[in-house]
């Protein structure tokens, strides 16, 4: 789960991070009073949608030479300028797509005198089983750039977890990131406050770029992105109240109630599988025949009749689904409870694409008699390369 900007630094500021004054606003007409809650008089008004990139996207809506997401103001009047003309436009990013994000808050924030920028964040490192600060002097930059032109300016120091955020790693980190001074003596606090807040709320990511050295020589947190865990969301009330379902696919929001690993893609070829692994497969074969997958889905080894039919809707429900693949191979899961599934939705809510169905495995038979009996517009395959060609094949004639 992602939550917004503001939100992320509310959080960090609860654990005592340095972070500027802001005020989140819904309305254009809550700008004026925003802005003068701010002690001024630079400030920055930032879209807050779930994506990177922000200062550099264009609004849909009004042309190539209007500024971006995250834009300065140097009174009042323009602050509520830029608000009345960024919330409910359109914003595209590279993260976005071309569809792009419609705007609907904005956070108004007091400005800052940078000095220098930096990149700072926390993960997972799978490769040692820790916590890693992964940190670079190029912030305010595409990490991913960095990556690519200069990585050894990106430097990964791993955390003990029984030891925690040592002096030594604080050190470590304050070298490569080349600190010193006021900001030195800011870094012994914020890296161990960060850490505690990346394990005491079970976050997937926390990514703060910039970092900034401001001209006073002390630390800010300019910018904050959180993703957490779902799988321990149920231990963070706090956390899960600050979702916002706007942000999220209405799909991917539908299939999280039926606990089905969803996620929604950009192709045409919707996909229903049992299993990870074999959904991957499912997809690299599509692609292989020249069309692109519209979903990822797995209902897993233990689904019902009523969570298959319920996956089924969810991909019909895309409108840019062409075709449908259903690509069981079972075992735990049994194929006669996957055609009964597909059965009573397609009976439900119709079909008015191409269905493809490829079952394997426990009671695949019965499966097979159960959809050849259905009287529906059912194409049967007899292994996975035969069901891709043959909804490739559907969907082109």
């Amino acid at each position: 789960m992602n939550i917004h900007e503001y939100q992320a630094k509310a959080l960090l500021k609860g654990y005592g991070a340095p972070v500027a004054e802001g005020v989140a606003i819904l309305k254009a007409e809550e700008a004026e009073a925003a802005a003068k809650s701010l002690p001024g008089p630079l400030y920055v008004v930032k879209s807050q949608i779930h994506a990177g990139g922000r200062g550099k996207g264009k609004f849909k809506e009004l042309g190539p030479d209007a500024k971006g997401g995250v834009r300065l103001a140097f009174s009042i009047e323009e602050a509520k300028a830029h608000a009345k003309e960024m919330l409910g436009n359109t914003l595209v990013t590279a993260q976005t797509g071309e569809a792009g994000k419609q705007v609907n808050r904005l956070y108004i924030e007091d400005g800052a005198d940078i000095a220098r920028e930096l990149y700072c964040s926390l993960l997972v490192d799978r490769s040692v089983g820790r916590v890693a600060f992964v940190v670079s002097t190029e912030g305010g930059m595409d990490i991913e750039a960095v990556a690519h032109d200069t990585p050894e300016k990106i430097h990964t120091i791993a955390i003990d977890p029984e030891a925690g955020v040592t002096a030594a790693d604080v050190a470590a980190i304050s070298k490569a990131l080349e600190l010193d001074g006021a900001a030195g003596e800011d870094a012994k606090s914020l890296f161990p406050l960060l850490y505690k807040a990346f394990n005491e709320k079970d976050m997937a990511l926390l990514e703060i770029n910039p970092l900034i050295v401001m001209k006073n020589g002390h630390l800010r947190v300019l910018d904050a992105k959180m993703s957490f865990d779902g799988n321990a969301l149920f231990r963070h009330d706090d956390v899960k109240a600050l979702r916002d379902e706007t942000e999220e696919d209405a799909k991917e929001i539908e299939a999280s109630k039926w606990d089905l690993a969803y996620v929604a893609l950009d192709g045409n070829i919707g996909c229903m599988v049992n299993g990870a692994g074999l959904a991957m497969a499912t997809m690299d074969i599509i692609k292989l025949y020249g069309k692109e997958p519209a979903n990822f889905c797995d209902v897993g080894g233990g689904a019902g009749k009523e969570k298959v039919a319920a996956a089924f809707k969810i991909i019909t429900a895309d409108p840019k689904v062409e075709g449908i693949l259903v690509n069981i191979f079972g075992g735990i899961m049994r194929c006669d409870v996957i055609a009964e599934g597909v059965v009573a939705a397609v009976q439900e809510v119709g079909l008015k694409v191409p269905l493809v169905v490829r079952l394997e495995g426990t009671n695949v038979e019965l499966g097979k008699k159960i959809l050849n009996e259905s009287g529906l517009a059912i194409t049967a395959a007899d292994d996975l390369d035969d069901a891709a060609k043959k909804i490739v094949a559907a969907i082109q004639a």
